[in-house]
């Protein structure tokens, strides 16, 4: 069992741009006063340069261009809807506005099998939809392969019964809490856990000043311990810049990289920095124009295969 692949899949936007009906509970979202065509193109140069990076380090970046006719915004964000393990099964997951549920596509799968890899089975939770629940997939779970821990952050787009229905069949431990932001005065749910947590092979970088709960948070942080994970600690501003949306992937030889946005990059302390790299080099590119209109960042552009190759 790993903990970081080398292989990820993207999906090239075509038609990106603010999406309506997640910026009801994404307060991360600003609207950048753009034509949507405009929005686009920036987003597409961004995503271009992105995966050029990660390429450069030799990262396997399998890139599936969106379907113009589904009119889906934040198909950039394709963690949300899918994860694969190591065992050959692919989670499905409910998603909370209308138009992301389009983003689930067979293409995807076949896709993945052309590069010879194995699916043997989907567990679709897409179902809970009708009930109005939703997990949105490694946005809201995030798993600790190694120890068998999932972490969550329950929010209305996370629901703890369908978290520990994910945990059963997964065969995760589950550890669930909640997480805030402040917004105009008021403390509301963050959206996604993987806001304001990474999780990487022996460290974890998270905003603990996010969970209010003393208890909650004492638990999360002797879960981190006991697996012995070092705690990079980051502020709620340092959160709002995407510094807790960073993934470990392996590049060339294995090589580890922390991967992250240049605003949460730029964001660290000098401190902070060196405390990653104490563990993995970072890498980091440009997403501004993603940041701001879609209230998502680097990790959530990578969904991670580890499936077995046939």
């Amino acid at each position: 069992m790993s903990q970081t692949t080398n292989t990820i899949l993207m999906i090239r936007p075509v038609n990106f741009r603010m999406n309506e009906q997640t910026a009801v509970n994404n307060y991360f979202q600003e609207d950048l006063n753009l034509k949507n065509t405009e929005i686009n193109i920036k987003a597409q140069k961004e995503f271009d340069a992105f995966v050029d990076k990660l390429r450069a380090v030799g990262v396997q970046v399998i890139v599936e261009e969106d379907d113009k006719l589904m009119d889906t915004p934040d198909s950039i964000f394709p963690n949300n809807w899918v994860s694969f393990h190591e065992n050959g099964d692919v989670g499905l997951y409910p998603m909370f506005a209308e138009n992301r549920r389009k983003e689930r596509r067979d293409e995807v799968f076949i896709r993945l099998e052309s590069e010879g890899f194995k699916i043997n089975n989907i567990i679709d939770y897409t179902s809970a939809e009708d009930e109005g629940l939703f997990l949105e997939g490694t946005g809201s779970l995030l798993l600790d392969r190694i120890n068998s821990k999932a972490y969550c952050a329950l929010s209305p787009r996370a629901d703890e019964d369908l978290f520990i229905e994910f945990c059963e069949d997964f065969e995760y431990t589950p550890i669930v809490f909640t997480a805030n932001q402040t917004v105009d005065g008021k403390r509301l749910p963050i959206y996604h856990t993987n806001v304001m947590m990474c999780l990487a092979e022996k460290f974890s970088v998270i905003c603990l000043d996010s969970i209010d709960d003393k208890k909650e948070r004492k638990l999360v942080i002797k879960n981190l311990k006991a697996d012995g994970k070092a705690i990079i600690e980051i502020s709620e501003s340092q959160m709002h810049q995407f510094a807790g949306n960073m993934l470990q992937v392996q590049g060339h030889g294995g090589q580890r990289y922390l991967v992250m946005s240049q605003a949460a990059h730029e964001s660290l302390t000098p401190k902070q920095v060196a405390d990653i790299e104490k563990y993995c080099p970072i890498l980091s590119s440009s997403l501004e124009t993603i940041e701001t209109c879609g209230g998502g960042s680097a990790r959530c552009m990578m969904a991670e295969v580890f499936l077995p190759k046939a």
